[in-house]
C-alpha cells in the first residue's frame, strides 16, 4: 500500500512560520525603539527613504548616550527597515562610535589623546600615560587617536567634543572635573561682516547675468589653480568636465583633512567662512549644480558649529535661489579624504574606496556626475575671479606659479598656517615664514606632504615646494603639510610612526594595504631592519592596493632606506 503523508493545515503553517519569524535575529526592545524614536524626531516615512542619513543618526545617538548600546542600533534598524547587519557594519568601521556591549556602561566621557607625529614630538606618549594613571577609575576612557587636525597646537586633546590645544594633564583633568566637554567656536568673520566687505557681490553679479560663466570658468583654467587637497587635477578643467554630463548634477566638498600634519582648512574655516561658502556656490552656478554635500570630519566640533550657523543664515538672508546644501559629519576615518571613499561615506555606507572607472565625474555620488573639491581649492575661487587669474598665477618662487597654504609643524618657533609662493624651499619657509628653529634644535629632516609624502634630509633644503617637483626625490607634496624635525628626532622614528598611523586606518577593503602596512609594522620594530622584505612590501602594497593609501604607504619607508641608512642598520 501506498505511505500516507500528513500535511499541515494551512493554520499550522501560518502559525508555525510566525512563531519562527518572531525567534530569529535580535528582538526589538519596545523602550529603546520610543528612545531612539523620540531622539531623532524624523517622521518614519523619512527614516526608511532616507538610507544616506545612517551616519547622522549614530551621530545623534553616540552623542546622546556617550556610545552605541546594541538595544539602539536594534531599533534603529527597525525603524530604518534595514537589516542590523548593515548598521553594525557601518558602525564599527568608524573610530568615534563607541560601541557598547551587553553588560557594559557607557563612559561618561572619552578623552582622545593625539599619537600623530608632531604631538608625538611634542610629549604625547607621557600625557597619555599620566591621563591613564589618573582617569580611568572615574569612567573617563583614555585613547590614543590618530591626527586631529590641530598639530600647530601639539600635544592637542580633545574631552567629548571640547579641543585642547597644547593639552596638559591638568587642563584636562580640569575640563572634566567642570563637565567642559563642548565644542569652543573662536571669533570669525560672520555673514554680516562679510556682506559688509564685498562679500557675495561676485556670486550676485553671476547668478542676476552680469557675470558671464564661461568668463568664470575661463578665469579659473587661466589661474592655473590645482586641486589643494593632495591630488593637484587643475580645478578649472574638473569644472568644465563635470558641467558637460548629464543633470543633475551634485558638488561634494571634502573638508575631512586627516592627513597627518594637515590643519590649513581648519584654520582658514575658522577664520573666514564665508569665503569658502560663496566660493562653492559660484562653482555651483557656473557647473550647474542640484545639490551640495559638505563633508567635515568629526574631530573639528567648532567648525561644524560654525557652518551650521552660517548655513541658515546664508539661507535667510541671500536674494539668489541656492541649491540644497546638507552638512555631514565624518566619524573617525583617514580613508574618507579620498573622495570615492567619502561618497560612501555621505551615502551612509562603510567608507571604502571605489574601484574606477567610472570616474566620480561621470557616476559619483547617488549614481549622478558628481564634483568633488577640497575646501581651500574653493576657497580661493573669489579673489581668483575678481582680482584676476593673474593676481593668483603672479606669485611664485624658483620658476613656480601660484600660492600655496602650508601647513607647518614641529620643531619650528612659530609653527602654523603659512601662505607662502609655490616653490618655496623649506630653508626659505622656516627662516622667512616660522621664525627659524626652536632653540636647542637643529634642522635635521622634513616631511614635505604629510604621512604620505616622504621624508627628507636636511641637506635637500632647496628643493622647490610644489606640485611635481618631489618625485625624482620619492616625495610629493600633497596637501603641503610640512612638519619639520631637528636632529633630537629620528627619521627612523617617524616612519614607523607614520606606518602606525596607515595600519590603523586602512580601510581594510585590500590584503595588500591591510596585511601590508600591518606586516610592515612589525619589520620596522626590528632593532636592524630587513630592507630585502621591507621592499618586497613595499612593492606589493604599491603596485596593488586599490587606492593612495596602501600605494603611498611605502613612501617614508623608502625614505628611511635611502636617505637615512645609518638609522636602519
Amino acid at each position: 500500500m501506498p505511505s500516507v503523508v500528513a500535511f499541515a493545515s494551512p493554520e499550522d503553517m501560518a502559525f508555525k512560520i510566525r512563531q519562527k519569524s518572531q525567534l530569529k535575529g535580535r528582538q526589538v526592545n519596545e523602550i529603546a525603539l520610543e528612545e531612539v524614536r523620540a531622539l531623532l524626531q524624523f517622521d518614519e516615512d523619512v527614516l526608511r527613504q532616507r538610507r544616506d542619513l545612517l551616519i547622522e543618526h549614530l551621530h545623534s545617538i553616540n552623542d546622546f548616550y556617550r556610545g552605541l548600546q546594541e538595544r539602539h542600533l536594534v531599533a534603529l534598524a527597525k525603524l530604518m527597515n534595514i537589516p542590523m547587519a548593515e548598521v553594525y557594519e557601518v558602525a564599527t568601521f568608524y573610530h568615534h562610535f563607541e560601541i557598547i556591549r551587553d553588560g557594559e556602561t557607557a563612559p561618561q566621557f572619552t578623552v582622545r589623546v593625539c599619537d600623530g607625529l608632531s604631538c608625538d614630538m611634542a610629549g604625547a606618549a607621557s600625557l597619555l600615560d599620566k591621563l591613564k594613571a589618573s582617569l580611568s577609575q572615574d569612567n573617563v576612557k583614555v585613547a590614543a587617536a590618530p591626527c586631529m587636525g590641530r598639530c600647530e597646537q601639539a600635544p592637542v586633546a580633545v574631552v567629548h567634543q571640547h579641543e585642547i590645544g597644547h593639552a596638559s594633564a591638568e587642563k584636562i583633568m580640569q575640563a572634566v572635573q567642570s563637565q567642559s566637554v563642548q565644542a569652543v567656536v573662536p571669533d570669525y568673520i560672520d555673514f554680516n561682516a562679510y556682506v559688509a566687505d564685498g562679500g557675495y557681490q561676485l556670486l550676485n553679479a553671476l547668478v542676476n547675468g552680469e557675470l558671464d560663466t564661461d568668463a568664470v570658468l575661463q578665469a579659473m583654467e587661466d589661474s592655473g589653480l590645482r586641486g589643494l587637497g593632495g591630488a593637484g587635477f587643475p580645478a578649472g578643467r574638473k569644472w568644465r568636465i563635470v558641467r558637460e554630463q548629464a543633470a543633475p548634477r551634485l558638488l561634494a566638498v571634502n573638508i575631512d583633512e586627516g592627513e597627518p600634519g594637515t590643519f590649513k582648512d581648519r584654520t582658514y574655516l575658522e577664520r573666514d567662512p564665508h569665503r569658502f561658502l560663496e566660493g562653492m556656490l559660484v562653482a555651483a552656478h557656473v557647473v550647474g549644480i542640484d545639490a551640495i554635500y559638505i563633508y567635515l570630519r568629526d574631530e573639528y566640533h567648532g567648525c561644524r558649529q560654525i557652518l551650521e550657523a552660517e548655513r541658515l543664515k546664508l539661507q535667510a538672508n541671500l536674494p539668489v535661489d541656492l541649491p540644497k546644501i546638507e552638512l555631514r559629519r565624518g566619524a573617525g576615518a583617514y580613508i574618507c579624504g579620498e573622495e570615492s571613499a567619502m561618497i560612501e561615506s555621505i551615502e551612509g555606507k562603510r567608507g571604502e574606496p571605489r574601484m574606477r572607472p567610472p570616474y566620480i565625474a561621470q557616476v559619483g555620488l547617488f549614481g549622478r556626475p558628481t564634483l568633488a573639491h577640497n575646501f581651500e581649492t574653493l576657497y580661493w575661487v573669489r579673489d581668483i575671479v575678481q582680482k584676476g587669474p593673474k593676481w593668483f598665477s603672479g606669485y611664485g618662487r624658483h620658476e613656480r606659479q601660484g600660492l600655496r597654504s602650508f601647513s607647518v609643524s614641529g620643531r619650528v618657533k612659530k609653527p602654523g598656517v603659512k601662505l607662502a609662493p609655490a616653490g618655496i624651499t623649506i630653508a626659505e619657509l622656516i627662516e622667512e615664514y616660522c621664525g627659524g628653529m626652536q632653540e636647542g634644535h637643529q634642522f635635521y629632516a622634513y616631511l614635505p606632504g604629510g604621512a604620505s609624502g616622504g621624508i627628507l634630509p636636511a641637506s635637500l633644503k632647496d628643493i622647490p615646494l610644489d606640485f611635481d617637483t618631489l618625485q625624482p626625490y620619492g616625495c610629493f607634496i600633497g596637501s603641503a603639510a610640512i612638519i619639520v624635525l631637528g636632529h633630537q628626532d629620528s627619521a627612523r622614528h617617524a616612519a614607523l610612526n607614520m606606518m602606525n598611523f596607515f595600519a590603523h586606518e586602512s580601510c581594510g577593503q585590500c590584503t595588500p594595504c591591510r596585511v601590508g602596512t600591518a606586516k610592515a609594522v612589525q619589520l620596522m620594530q626590528a632593532p636592524v631592519w630587513d630592507t630585502t622584505t621591507l621592499e618586497d612590501l613595499n612593492q606589493v602594497m604599491a603596485d596593488a592596493s586599490i587606492c593612495g593609501l596602501g600605494q603611498a604607504a611605502p613612501n617614508p619607508i623608502r625614505c628611511v632606506q635611502k636617505y637615512f641608512p645609518q638609522e636602519v642598520a
